[in-house]
């Protein structure tokens, strides 16, 4: 990352300062809201760099213990975190979490190989048109509210950077990793 505080590159916010909680919420690096200077493409090629940032953000806000939340992707970050750092980790709230998204001989993420490969050309070969059609199927289409906002955060990112963390998320293999978490997990 650039010199920026990694506070201040990935939109850190921290919302409640009672002695009961704080909420930490903040941008991956790969996020349109963040400047996409800070996107190393040598470093962002596994989760790993994402669970660095995650701990990197715990440390500068001196986290001892946390209950995390996490979303798709960020909730098998919060999963590698853990098995990294188990005693900072309470619970983890895991939301749409999938260790692959690829379909296997007796595992079923959710796509084909062919699927995501179609889905990756589609996106190299017209952006925003990619962004029009896979936006309603991600969020569903009856709510056309939900619809306009993901557009608007995938029209942020950057499409390159869009498309390699999508070939990164979507390649990956974390299986192995479930079972090495010892934090509970809803």
């Amino acid at each position: 990352m650039v010199s920026t505080s990694i506070i201040d590159a990935l939109n850190v916010r921290v919302v409640g300062t009672g002695d009961t909680y704080r909420v930490i919420v903040y941008d991956l690096v790969c996020a349109g809201s963040v400047n996409p200077d800070y996107f190393d493409f040598r470093r962002y090629t596994t989760l790993d760099a994402y669970v660095d940032d995650l701990l990197a953000i715990l440390d500068a806000l001196s986290v001892t213990r946390c209950a995390y939340v996490g979303h798709s992707v960020s909730a098998m970050i919060g999963i590698l975190a853990s098995i990294r750092r188990p005693n900072l980790f309470s619970k983890l709230v895991l939301i749409g979490a999938s260790p692959r998204f690829l379909n296997d001989r007796d595992y079923h993420g959710g796509f084909e190989q062919e699927e995501i490969e179609k889905v990756f050309s589609a996106m190299e070969a017209n952006y925003s048109a990619w962004v029009q059609g896979f936006a309603p199927l991600a969020v569903g289409a009856d709510v056309p509210t939900a619809v306009r906002e993901f557009s608007r955060t995938l029209f942020n990112m950057r499409p390159d950077i869009s498309l390699f963390v999508s070939r990164a998320v979507f390649n990956s293999d974390l299986r192995g990793f479930w079972a090495w978490s010892e934090c509970p997990a809803a």
